[in-house]
């Protein structure tokens, strides 16, 4: 019997990358990914099955939404049995969101979902899109003792494979767009692809692919600044089937000790929204109670958020809402790993 080749699923989202040079217009048009092999003919020296296929209609990642994400994941699903990996391209601005938002959607998973994408478009000259297509397609498909090397979703730009939700974007103008400040790189791509193996998800053996779509978009994020007024914050907790907030503090957690400000985040505690605290800092995370500006927050009843990302916190909360818990088990389940996205 033929024994079946490595096979990897392109899922085209939109994005820059999706881009070439019309020789019409001399514009930058969208390309026909179904013909990715004549765009990227590197892709033909790998000895797996390359298939690809593009969402409708396909979008400037700055129109994600959860119907979005929902259709990626739903592909990923539908097709998971006849691929061994996965890679989706996506345009770089919420790609760390997305990302975030497939790890809680795709439980018990035990193939690679490869987030990739590009600064220039494919169709340019110096585009680093080549390169991060190329070697997402090998990472998706690499086995170790017959099984998926890294199964987790992430994200792989220049050089770097990063855990999805524990990735951000920090540079509009650079190659190495992403960083992952609280958790090391999953693999350093160089001449070889150096894997991390002590920090990759272990494989999940005999559990069948959950698909959770459910998510519960009625949250907010507010950023704390000097100067934020009682007015702006009051009319924030009172908007209607609000469900929780994610608190932008500074350094290890900390917020202003004003009774107003003390106050109005009371109030939305005791009507039950979820008020989750991360910190604006790329390095480290909250620590509740170190700092006295931390501690009335601990008193209160608002949830540390520890070293998770907005991006992580956010899909997160989205995700634990959608769910038939209780805003106990909610908070309880915040302030615990899931699927790698918290120390």
């Amino acid at each position: 019997m033929k024994e079946r080749k490595t096979s990897v699923l392109i899922i085209y989202t939109g994005g820059t990358i999706g881009m070439i040079k019309d020789s019409k217009s001399n514009t930058l048009v969208p390309f026909n990914f179904t013909e990715i092999r004549k765009n990227i003919p590197e892709i033909k020296a790998f000895n797996y099955t390359v298939r690809s296929v593009t969402l409708n209609p396909v979008v400037d990642s700055s129109n994600i939404n959860i119907v979005f994400w929902e259709k990626i994941a739903k592909t990923i699903y539908k097709n998971y049995d006849n691929f061994d990996g996965f890679v989706v391209l996506h345009g770089t601005d919420t790609m760390a969101y997305s990302a975030s938002a497939l790890s809680f959607m795709l439980e018990n998973l035990s193939k690679p979902v490869i987030l990739t994408g590009s600064q220039l478009p494919i169709g340019t000259i110096r585009t680093d899109g080549k390169e991060n297509v190329i070697t997402a397609i090998e990472i998706a498909a690499s086995k170790k003792s017959n099984l998926a090397t890294v199964p987790e979703v992430c994200i792989y730009f220049e050089n770097k494979l990063l855990r999805g939700n524990r990735a951000t974007k920090y540079s509009s103008k650079h190659f190495n767009a992403f960083i992952s400040e609280n958790y090391p790189p999953l693999a350093n791509a160089g001449i070889e692809i150096e894997y991390n193996y002590n920090y990759i998800n272990k494989n999940i053996l005999n559990k069948k692919l959950v698909l959770n779509t459910n998510f519960n978009n009625n949250v907010i994020i507010i950023k704390l600044f000097p100067g934020i007024s009682k007015e702006y914050l009051e009319k924030i907790i009172w908007l209607p089937n609000l469900k929780g907030i994610i608190l932008e503090t500074y350094g290890s957690g900390n917020a202003p000790t004003y009774n107003w400000f003390l106050k109005i985040i009371s109030t939305a505690v005791k009507n039950k929204i979820i008020v989750l605290n991360v910190t604006q800092c790329d390095i480290g995370g909250t620590d509740m109670g170190k700092y006295e500006t931390s501690k009335e927050l601990l008193k209160i009843g608002v949830t540390n958020g520890g070293d998770m990302t907005t991006e992580a916190a956010l899909t997160k909360l989205m995700y634990l809402l959608g769910k038939d818990l209780s805003y106990n088990q909610i908070n309880e389940m915040l302030e615990t790993p899931i699927c790698g996205e918290i120390s």
